[in-house]
């Protein structure tokens, strides 16, 4: 005779909104990382890098430094999103990942439908991403008011008199 008894339920704690914002904002960067390092596998990329051209830009120090805040952005958003405080992190997240969004969007410009599952396959996810922070920022819980939380009573109000 065999004795069945319940399994448990798994217990799923509540993830602070910080830690999903940064979790959103790692995924981000290694999708946008690796997104760049497929892209080396194109036939003549690499060809056109070491002839000094990215897409149709001439590699210098201004595009080189361009894209490194381009990557440096998002880096700084995992950082930041664990540790500003609330009401600077939703307004800079909502700020960021609505910038991020048609950025990621103008990675396709130029690209060939042969190329088009590529792009936008990994536009769409960092697009979803985004869209996640976007949402997560918006939707940031917002703490009562002292006076408002149950069982306490609001503190007498101050009336000044002219005199």
């Amino acid at each position: 005779m065999t004795i069945r008894t319940k399994t448990p339920k798994f217990d799923t704690p509540q993830i602070p909104v910080k830690a999903k914002i940064a979790a959103a904002w790692t995924s981000f960067m290694f999708l946008y990382i690796y997104v760049d390092i497929l892209n080396f596998y194109k036939p003549g990329v690499v060809d056109g890098i070491l002839n000094g051209l990215v897409w149709r830009f001439a590699v210098n120090s201004t595009l080189l430094t361009v894209m490194l805040v381009s990557v440096s952005i998002p880096a700084l958003m995992v950082m930041l999103s664990m540790t500003l405080p609330a009401r600077a992190n939703r307004a800079t997240n909502l700020v960021v990942a609505s910038l991020y969004i048609p950025y990621s969007i103008f990675n396709a410009a130029g690209a060939t439908w042969e190329w088009a599952l590529f792009y936008g396959l990994s536009i769409g996810v960092e697009v979803l991403l985004l869209a996640f922070i976007l949402r997560s920022a918006w939707t940031w819980p917002r703490t009562p008011a002292p006076s408002s939380l149950p069982g306490r009573a609001s503190a007498p109000a101050t009336v000044r008199t002219a005199g």
